[in-house]
């Protein structure tokens, strides 16, 4: 069947973060004509906003830094985790994996380099010190023109300013910003922003394009080789996530502003794709800050976090995804609550994405109280007081002895990657209290995908010519979330079998 178009490619990538831009630089390298449609104006996603930990296990990047990992251990740390259940999906990672950095690290444009960041479960295959690695912060002089397609810092993005171009691009910025200009260097690959694709087009059965609203017109773009869709999550649109009982909310998503509303999933749907894992994410608890966003929580140095009857659920030192779930475990605890002391001068003790700021900000906003007393803090809470009393008291005297004996929080060693002693007592008036909501870094169900990245049907057979990676498939990862790194490494890996597949 004849088709017309406004555009032709041999390979479509809907989407721009770590998954669809590593897709399309293989694609593009092997000589495909490809193209990159991104629905906002800026590329890069909720990858941009992260800090790019990559979780690849067994690569040159963990040899040259002496990490003792190994493909096969980080097989046994993902059997022990997850089960056989994903036993095809795992192994076919766990191959290309160090292929994929190897392929990467041939372009000088793109290098890694390790940091220390452990893995978030004791399992059997478990690295010391985790085996994810980074890329290496760039220097925006090197992209050029292109640093205006890049997403700036979320902190930034947030409030409509560009990059500041006197400092290096860092984390998710650099990943995205090192992919685009390989993939700017083959000579065949396009971008398209501004371009929110909604439609698959088929013939004969096979994907064989994309439609698309690009400055209020319909545009059709031809595939030649095929689409692979690689576009998120559907955590900011509040329907689906009330239609699948994703826990937390749109608001509170970290998600950047515009992204991530479900439209690819659906198209695919449309066609017979089948699904799987819609009430999953990858979770998170959040803050929020004085412009009404969320800050992601990486990990508390200090203060214990209590539910709406004053008492602690869960170790604070978790690592952040096991810690969200742990608020969604029960009613009550969300929101949750910080307290904390003066010890930090009123800063919350945590690592937050974006930074936290300083305490008069938040004061004056509301999203921190302070109060001279416990019984105070739990009043402005709505907490009982002498529950809130009896919970600091017996935590105190926990960080006094050094163990905590309710929930092992000095235990793993993912906590005292963020400072020592991980257990401090609360005592030093005045008081303070943060709200503390259900976060995501995006929902993690989608379409069920084979190992070569194929959107499957319910039967099991390929929807011909399409494919999916990332937060738009469903993650083989189930309900844990192994390591640093796992949402983004996952996709790059499944984005570049794809590739391959359309490659032949």
């Amino acid at each position: 069947m004849t088709q017309e178009w406004d555009e032709e490619y041999d390979v479509v990538v809907v989407g721009s973060g770590g998954g669809a831009l590593t897709a399309a630089l293989l694609a593009a390298r092997a000589g495909l004509s490809t193209v990159v449609v991104e629905k906002t104006s800026r590329l890069g996603g909720m990858s941009a906003y992260s800090g790019a930990a990559l979780w690849l296990p067994g690569s040159q990047v963990q040899e040259r830094h002496g990490v003792g990992d190994s493909t096969e251990a980080a097989r046994t740390y993902l059997r022990a985790l997850l089960g056989d259940g994903s036993a095809d999906k795992q192994d076919a990672f766990l191959a290309e994996a160090p292929v994929l950095v190897r392929e990467l690290e041939r372009d000088p444009a793109v290098e890694f380099e390790f940091r220390v960041f452990p893995d978030y479960y004791e399992r059997p295959g478990r690295v010391p010190g985790g085996r994810s690695f980074v890329p290496v912060d760039l220097d925006p002089g090197e992209l050029g023109d292109l640093i205006s397609l890049v997403r700036p810092p979320v902190d930034r993005d947030r409030t409509g300013q560009g990059h500041d171009e006197s400092a290096p691009l860092t984390g998710g910025r650099a990943l995205i910003g090192r992919l685009l200009l390989a993939y700017d260097r083959t000579g065949h690959g396009a971008v398209r922003t501004g371009t929110r694709m909604d439609e698959l087009v088929a013939a004969d059965g096979r994907v064989t394009g994309v439609a698309a609203t690009r400055g209020g017109r319909r545009v059709r773009i031809g595939a030649r080789r095929g689409v692979l869709l690689a576009a998120g999550g559907f955590e900011h649109d509040e329907r689906l996530r009330g239609a699948h009982a994703v826990p937390g909310g749109a608001a509170q998503s970290m998600a950047p502003a515009g992204t991530n509303t479900g439209e690819p999933i659906a198209a695919a749907v449309e066609l017979g794709a089948a699904t799987d894992l819609m009430h999953e994410g990858w979770w998170c608890p959040g803050v929020t800050m004085p412009d009404g966003g969320p800050a992601f929580v990486c990990g508390f140095f200090g203060g214990l976090v209590v539910d709406e009857h004053g008492s602690r659920y869960a170790n604070e030192s978790l690592p952040y995804d096991r810690f969200g779930r742990e608020m969604a475990a029960a009613p009550g605890r969300l929101p949750s609550y910080v307290v904390f002391d003066d010890v930090t001068g009123g800063r919350l003790p945590a690592v937050t994405l974006p930074p936290w700021g300083e305490p008069a900000g938040h004061l004056a906003a509301g999203t921190l109280v302070r109060a001279d007393s416990l019984e105070e803090l739990a009043g402005l809470i709505g907490v009982p007081a002498a529950a809130l009393t009896a919970t600091v008291e017996r935590f105190n005297g926990f960080a006094d002895s050094g163990h905590d004996e309710e929930f092992d929080r000095e235990a793993d060693e993912f906590g005292h990657w963020f400072g020592e002693p991980v257990l401090r007592p609360v005592r030093k008036a005045p008081y303070y209290a943060a709200k503390l909501v259900l976060s995501d870094l995006g929902t993690k169900g989608g379409l069920v995908t084979d190992v070569s990245g194929r959107v499957l049907r319910a039967d099991g057979t390929p929807v011909a010519g399409l494919y999916a990676a990332g937060n738009t498939s469903a993650s083989f990862t189930g309900a844990f979330y192994p390591g640093p790194g796992i949402p983004i490494g996952t996709a790059m890996v499944f984005g570049a079998l794809a590739a391959k597949h359309m490659i032949g």
